[in-house]
């Protein structure tokens, strides 16, 4: 069974994705963090991320894997660890041109559906229910007001957890940069002429912006059950 969910920067994507692998016992593919990858991958060696035949070039041959170690899935580029170098602001503010380059996505994409091949998957990102994995039998588009996703993501910045800690605060001055980057990076991901963000027409809605995360999670894994019922 493949489990797709898609939704803007910042909605819950990642935290319930790893939260359906766990509890489900699926594969948790990140396909934002190949993204990210290829743009630090960019930025690491000096190719304008503008330049998007010298950006397909280097998404065909960079290399990118997955692991686990104590504190969760881990991410490594040609052989070193990036697992937090892809989460930097500058990554941020530079991977939605990176993602938008055709030749980016379609290298991305084969092996994201390699990975589908394997076996039951979760998979989170921007056109996982649309592109990747169309015939997913559960399609999920996470959502929630730009205000919570730019709070969730300073908290996070500051090593903390909202999704599992309302009361935790961030910076307000980090907090509102971040806001209008997630308003600039929505624009540019549902206007890209390649794989927009949107959602699926079978897709479910779900609004995260008052929902902990486990009541997300819940709602989704009576989806996958009633998926199961029907095969």
């Amino acid at each position: 069974m493949i489990v797709a969910i898609d939704g803007p920067a910042g909605s819950g994507k990642s935290t319930v994705a790893h939260a359906i692998a766990d509890r489900c016992g699926f594969t948790y593919l990140d396909t934002g963090a190949m993204y990210r990858c290829v743009t630090l991958a960019c930025l690491e060696r000096d190719v304008d991320v503008n330049d998007s035949d010298a950006v397909a070039e280097l998404a065909r041959d960079v290399r990118i894997e997955f692991g686990t170690d104590g504190q969760g899935q881990t991410v490594s580029l040609d052989g070193n660890d990036v697992t937090a170098a892809i989460r930097t602001p500058e990554v941020d503010r530079n991977v939605s041109i990176v993602s938008a380059v055709p030749a980016v996505r379609e290298a991305m994409v084969i092996l994201q559906r390699a990975v589908g091949e394997r076996g039951d998957v979760v998979a989170e990102g921007r056109d996982i229910g649309t592109v990747v994995y169309p015939n997913a039998e559960v399609k999920i588009f996470l959502t929630a007001d730009a205000e919570a996703r730019a709070h969730r993501r300073a908290v996070q910045r500051e090593g903390k957890d909202a999704a599992h800690d309302s009361a935790a605060k961030a910076d307000a001055a980090q907090e509102q940069a971040i806001l209008a980057d997630i308003i600039r990076r929505d624009k540019l991901d549902s206007s890209r002429e390649t794989a927009p963000l949107r959602a699926a027409d079978d897709a479910h809605h779900i609004d995260s912006s008052n929902l902990g995360v486990d009541e997300v999670v819940d709602r989704i894994c009576v989806l996958i059950d009633e998926a199961r019922a029907a095969r």
